[in-house]
């Protein structure tokens, strides 16, 4: 007598055999890639076998590559939306320069708490980019306004930046104490909370610091350029 396996799975026909295991301390797609580059080197798989990779993993790289596609278009559909509300393609390109300044301290959050870059973090840099061109927007159309009821350059930036500064601070405010409790939260469910709320508090941080000194330099770059021209 021969030992056999108990139950023999199928799948489209084809049998399986499945293998499972749960990766702590490290993120799925450097562990898979690493499982995939040591089956390859010391494994010889027979004739008619091959290996996949599913579960989460699975999901994850699905979820990737619809996010691929949508945060470009977020990002084109928020540049529309701007030039529409400024008729100029400049002060669009100038009020997107923040989102560099989000996407500085959305990396560097997850860095510092040893977090990686999982599903939920891009959808929380969607979440982020659309608070901070509202910052943006916010200090550039008061700017104009100023310029327009006859202030110089120099005092309308300096005084749009005054001015402003309270509304700015309370939007970021409300978004980082909103969640902070999703930042700290443990259990089911904080695999996806921590990463989206790490994102977003890091990056309102650095955007909201960066908005109100970065964003009022290039404004003056910018308009001097104009004049230039």
């Amino acid at each position: 007598m021969v030992e056999g396996s108990s139950s023999i799975d199928r799948e489209e026909g084809q049998r399986r055999i499945v293998i499972e295991a749960n990766v702590e301390g490290r993120d799925i797609g450097s562990f898979v890639e690493e499982g995939q580059r040591l089956i390859s080197e010391k494994i010889k798989l027979p004739a008619g076998y091959y290996v996949s990779w599913g579960g989460q993993f699975e999901n994850q790289q699905r979820a990737m590559k619809r996010l691929s596609v949508i945060v470009p278009l977020s990002i084109a559909l928020i540049f529309f939306l701007i030039f529409s509300t400024f008729n100029s393609a400049r002060y669009a390109a100038l009020i997107l320069l923040n989102l560099p300044f989000a996407l500085i301290g959305g990396v560097v959050g997850l860095w510092i708490s040893g977090q990686y870059l999982s599903v939920p973090a891009p959808v929380g840099f969607i979440a982020l980019f659309g608070v901070a061109v509202l910052n943006g927007i916010v200090l550039v159309s008061y700017i104009n306004k100023l310029r327009e009821e006859g202030l110089g350059l120099d005092d309308a930036i300096t005084t749009g930046c005054e001015r402003r500064l309270r509304p700015i601070l309370m939007t970021a405010l409300v978004a980082i104490l909103g969640l902070v409790p999703m930042l700290f939260a443990a259990g089911p469910g904080s695999e996806v909370q921590k990463p989206l709320a790490t994102v977003v508090i890091g990056g309102l941080t650095t955007s909201t610091l960066l908005t109100l000194v970065v964003l009022p330099t290039l404004y003056r770059w910018f308009e001097e350029e104009k004049v230039e021209f």
